[in-house]
């Protein structure tokens, strides 16, 4: 009987050890080290917080096939790749969203985005938001960037350009913040 405990205690410490390391805590927000888009295999590339006059927005993490750390490659590449979000304050409103999205895309320095793309992926975002929903961005080559809530797909917008801006906003030229990107690329 002791080996059967013995055994079943060695079984249950090595699952849990095994589940803690494909989990990190970032922000006191978890991520997987891995996830899985469309049958490819996808590592946390970066994980970094949104701030705005002092206050936590959101905690976001990059997913790419293999790390890196040169934003225009990322930016431009026509792989599987992620983005997830966790709000982390009730201050990330629906309308705020939507402003800093539009600000954002106004100032994003790669992609040649069309304005209907942007007016559709808005569209998506129908419900309030609140602290702890999570939003997820997968891009998919030759599919596009699916959009999901809380684990609800939203739509999908198949432009590659349209990729191109969404991350540029994060780790392009002229990001949304400067440590936010430098964090997604894995540079702390």
């Amino acid at each position: 009987m002791k080996t059967i405990y013995l055994l079943l205690f060695t079984l249950l410490n090595t699952s849990i050890l095994n589940a803690q390391t494909n989990v990190k805590s970032y922000f006191g927000i978890q991520f997987k080290n891995e996830i899985v888009v469309n049958n490819e295999n996808l590592v946390v590339n970066g994980v970094g917080l949104r701030e705005k006059y002092y206050i936590d927005l959101y905690v976001a993490a990059l997913y790419l096939p293999k790390k890196s750390n040169d934003a225009n490659k990322i930016i431009h590449a026509d792989e599987h790749q992620a983005v997830y979000i966790r709000l982390v304050s009730n201050a990330v409103t629906r309308e705020k969203f939507m402003e800093n999205v539009e600000a954002a895309f106004e100032k994003a320095s790669h992609g040649k985005w069309k304005k209907e793309d942007l007016t559709k992926f808005l569209g998506f975002f129908k419900n309030e938001f609140k602290k702890g929903d999570k939003i997820h961005l997968e891009y998919i080559p030759g599919k596009g960037l699916y959009v999901e809530q809380n684990g609800h797909l939203l739509g999908v917008i198949n432009s590659l350009e349209f990729k191109k801006a969404m991350f540029a906003t994060w780790i392009g030229g002229n990001p949304a913040q400067e440590s936010l990107k430098t964090s997604l690329l894995g540079k702390h």
